[in-house]
């Protein structure tokens, strides 16, 4: 299959994306309802919430390597059968240790799934359809992301919290076992170049120090701390404002919502704004609007703040991930992916385990400033990246894009200062007839 032939596998994957992410946005706050019907206090939360990122911290590079020099397709089914099962096996556990444990198998299966379905979406979309194909393959993730957390605010609730949760999280590994009826020729067989060639690894330092890849990173994680420490501490909040757990639920799912409308749109936001633009416009945004989470509005501002917030915070993921790839040298894009990946874990590890800190020392609300921090920072990266950038206005392979318009950000003009004149001249003429 050629890049840019046709898109039926997108749609195959966008379906099996849902379905495992949703299942994972169903399982996340029935863990945090779950440990707090078993005795867990605030730091407990953290530490569950930041284990569900620990063994995909060190499985990430690995899984990258594997698949710049393989198959994408085989991570997929994997990372189900571990969703699956780490989502029912939290259900009937009965401490909090085994319960992290669980939430750990969980994360492993969620970090497998999606570097196999972003190596895919990288490796089977022609450059300039990059944007819009991490756009719509993203979602994937916010479909679950909305079905996930109404489904869990159903099923939660009443005297018995333990075993209303346990139910949920059994409810999740079902759904997760669904994705499987969409995973099938979701990958071309025949090998690539990009696969076969005989260049030996690119060093991990090297990508790193490409230009565009340690912004795209931290954009990244800042914007997925934002949205798993919204998952994991809203029924904090809720708990604490007397905010029953369905309607936490519809808030998740109306910052998802918000966040599918999101991607809706970027293609001609893109064209408007620009990618460095974009970032640094809804990264700024969003980081006023986690610290007004903060504030004790009523129930209703609450949900405008998530709305508008859920709007923002649809930019970063597929942008990033464009940024990464573009960015990265092409026989290494899979392990950039996964070192994004990485980075998001660190997020996820760093940023509950912080925030249970600083909620236990001041308040549930504070978690929610420091994120306002991070995507401060992620706001001003993006600017400064935009500043820096040569200002190219066409995307990989010369052809005017949305991508390319974005200052320049992992675009070849980026790309090109940091690789010898051979090897640029033989990636141009490659592309070129590509």
């Amino acid at each position: 299959m050629k890049p840019g032939r046709n898109r039926g596998w997108l749609l195959r994957l966008v379906i099996a994306f849902s379905f495992a992410q949703g299942a994972v946005s169903m399982a996340r706050p029935a863990v945090s309802y779950r440990a707090l019907a078993l005795g867990a206090d605030e730091r407990a939360i953290g530490v569950i919430a930041g284990v569900y990122a620990l063994l995909p911290l060190f499985a990430a590079v690995p899984l990258g390597r594997r698949t710049d020099h393989g198959r994408c397709a085989p991570l997929l089914p994997v990372g189900v059968v571990l969703i699956a099962g780490g989502c029912a096996l939290s259900g009937t556990a009965g401490s909090l240790t085994a319960m992290a444990a669980w939430s750990g198998v969980m994360g492993l299966g969620h970090l497998s799934f999606v570097i196999g379905a972003q190596s895919l979406v990288a490796r089977q979309s022609a450059p300039h359809e990059q944007d819009r194909n991490f756009g719509h393959f993203t979602i994937g993730a916010s479909l679950g992301q909305l079905v996930g957390p109404i489904a869990a605010g159903a099923l939660i609730g009443g005297p018995d919290m333990a075993g209303t949760s346990a139910l949920a999280l059994l409810v999740a590994g079902g759904v997760a076992a669904f994705s499987f009826v969409s995973l099938w020729r979701i990958e071309d067989r025949t090998p690539s170049t990009s696969r076969t060639g005989s260049g030996g690894r690119v060093p991990v330092h090297r990508i790193l120090r490409t230009r565009g890849v340690p912004a795209g990173i931290f954009i990244s994680l800042a914007v997925l701390s934002a949205t798993d420490i919204l998952t994991a501490y809203l029924p904090v909040v809720g708990e604490h404002r007397g905010i029953a757990p369905s309607v936490i639920g519809l808030l998740l799912s109306l910052r998802a919502a918000a966040t599918i409308a999101c991607r809706l749109v970027m293609t001609p936001m893109l064209r408007l704004l620009g990618r460095a633009a974009l970032l640094t416009t809804t990264c700024l945004l969003a980081a006023l609007l986690c610290a007004g989470i903060a504030l004790p509005v009523p129930v209703w501002a609450l949900a405008v703040i998530l709305a508008v917030l859920g709007f923002c915070l649809g930019v970063g993921q597929p942008l990033s991930m464009t940024t990464v790839v573009q960015a990265a040298p092409d026989d290494a894009r899979s392990t950039a992916l996964a070192l994004r990946l990485t980075g998001n874990r660190l997020g996820q590890v760093a940023a509950p385990a912080t925030a249970g800190l600083i909620a236990g020392v001041a308040g549930v609300a504070a978690p929610f400033v420091m994120l306002g921090a991070l995507l401060l920072i992620a706001s001003g990266l993006g600017l400064r990246q935009g500043r820096t950038a040569p200002g190219a206005v066409a995307g990989a392979g010369g052809e005017a894009t949305a991508g390319g318009k974005a200052g320049g950000v992992g675009t070849d003009a980026g790309r090109d200062a940091t690789v010898p004149s051979p090897e640029l001249e033989k990636r141009r003429t490659g592309r070129g007839s590509a």
